[in-house]
């Protein structure tokens, strides 16, 4: 249908203009950000500028499957209520082909810069052959993009000895001092992920400084999408590590997400990581970037999805993928937390409240929904397990499962039986604290984000039920009690 000469910025708003009203929006969620028509997978260029903020992802506006890359484009001021904007940039010159790959924003006297990888297909096979290389595109008024004359700004000749020529992607940006910092995800073509650091005074101009942080053999054998940035007086290294082995109940996705915790060097470019961890612990959650905002806030999003599973809405829906609900980064000790925007809260309506009830087996609840925040406390009494059902048909052949296992001390997300989807189980460790178990839970429409305590852990998945599986239940096997439920919807104000 399209050719590398035919992909424009115009010709992908124009589409995406006259395709829009053929959505189907059963499963298009309410206080998440989707494409406006076609595929959506890592966002890009996250930035506050100007009053809002910017977020960017990787967008292909014609199907919803992956395609070549372009960036598109959202706005908001609330990081809820997002305003779609034309599509930033389009795959077209020498160097970026076949796609614009991920990338990171900065702004420069006004101006919105963006930089990000040209993606270019060598051979026969476009899954092996290719190359990548980074490139800049600047904008005025934050909303029109004009790539860089100079581009490529670093070039294959710049990728050191010992590192993959294929992979070198996925810049994210940030001002130190006086010299812009780049950090890029790549391998050493011999199975183990690393992280390049390039120096520039001026974006046009780089210097390759160090290989960052390298996997130990056991991280994956590719990284991607790493983002580099100061916390509480220490810095954190994100990364997306791909075909991680797992480690007991922790990265069992096919590629996953971690942060490290450590010591920043601009000038001799070492890092030295004091700990590390699981970014999020459920399904459906990749390439996370980060920004801060006009409050000092660093705040985290990523795509909600994974690479290689079946996604319903690809089969006649017209869309695919959404964005995480956006997460404040929030020091405690070594390890990070992440905790829902408190803006979630101004979309609350309908509140419902259950005091103090003993649990003994299954209670269902005379409350139902498919977009709302759920906050609820348990006492765990004598009970084995105990937790709640969720989108429930009332039959128990559809419901989403949150379980809290005593014997293991494991959190469990089930979406077995959670729709059309895909299914599984995920586990991970969390200590009571005072011995009870708080969570807050997040339901819209196709997606459930699930915090426990004060945002110590977090697991993500995109469900597919039935419109009719509305219901709420609690459980326990043996004795447990509920201090506290509560209950609001969530509607867009």
């Amino acid at each position: 249908m399209f050719t590398e000469s035919t992909y424009t910025v115009e010709r992908a708003d124009r589409f995406i203009r006259e395709s829009k009203p053929s959505l189907n929006p059963e499963y298009r969620l309410n206080y998440h950000l989707m494409a406006e028509y076609g595929w959506m997978n890592d966002p890009n260029g996250f930035i506050y500028s100007g009053g809002v903020y910017h977020l960017f992802y990787q967008h292909y506006p014609y199907k919803p499957f992956w395609g070549p890359m372009h960036w598109g484009h959202a706005v908001s001021r609330d990081l809820l209520h997002w305003e779609y904007l034309p599509v930033a940039l389009a795959p077209g010159e020498a160097y970026d082909k076949d796609g614009c790959f991920s990338g990171s924003a900065v702004e420069v006297d006004g101006k919105l810069v963006l930089m990000y990888t040209g993606h270019r297909v060598t051979g026969a096979d476009p899954d092996r052959d290719y190359e990548q290389v980074q490139a800049l595109a600047v904008s005025e008024d934050g909303i029109a993009f004009t790539k860089y004359s100079g581009n490529p700004v670093i070039g294959l000749g710049q990728i050191p000895a010992g590192v993959s020529r294929k992979d070198f992607r996925d810049p994210k940006v940030a001002k130190i001092g006086e010299h812009y910092y780049a950090v890029l995800g790549s391998n050493d073509a011999q199975g183990n992920g690393l992280v390049l650091l390039y120096r520039s005074s001026d974006l046009k101009a780089w210097t390759f400084v160090s290989i960052l942080a390298k996997s130990d053999g056991t991280m994956g054998d590719n990284w991607e999408c790493p983002d580099l940035f100061p916390l509480d007086g220490k810095y954190i290294l994100m990364l997306s590590p791909q075909r991680m082995p797992a480690q007991g109940e922790q990265y069992r996705n096919l590629h996953s997400t971690m942060y490290m915790v450590g010591e920043f060097d601009p000038e001799t470019g070492s890092f030295q990581a004091n700990f590390r961890a699981q970014v999020d612990h459920g399904f459906d959650f990749y390439a996370p970037q980060s920004a801060v905002d006009d409050k000092g806030r660093r705040i985290v999003i990523g795509w909600m999805d994974m690479w290689e599973q079946d996604i319903p809405t690809q089969r006649g829906h017209h869309w695919a993928g959404a964005m995480s609900l956006p997460r404040v980064v929030v020091p405690d000790g070594d390890r990070l937390l992440f905790q829902p925007v408190p803006e979630v809260e101004t979309w609350r309506t309908a509140p419902y409240e259950l005091g103090a009830t003993p649990l003994d087996g299954e209670l269902p609840l005379d409350i139902s929904g498919d977009c709302y925040e759920l906050q609820v406390e348990f006492e765990p009494g004598t009970a084995t397990q105990f937790g709640l059902k969720l989108r429930c048909d009332g039959t128990g052949k559809e419901e989403t499962v949150i379980a809290y296992d005593r014997s293991e001390g494991m959190l469990v997300l089930d979406r077995d039986r959670a729709g059309i989807g895909p299914g599984g189980r995920r586990k991970a460790a969390v200590s009571l604290a005072d011995e009870r178990l708080r969570l807050r839970i997040f339901m819209d429409k196709s997606s459930v984000e699930v915090f426990a305590g004060d945002g110590e852990l977090v697991m993500t998945a995109r469900i597919y039920p039935g419109p009719a599986s509305l219901g709420m239940a609690l459980f326990s096997t043996g004795e447990c009690r509920v201090h506290r439920l509560r209950k609001w919807d969530l509607v867009k104000g």
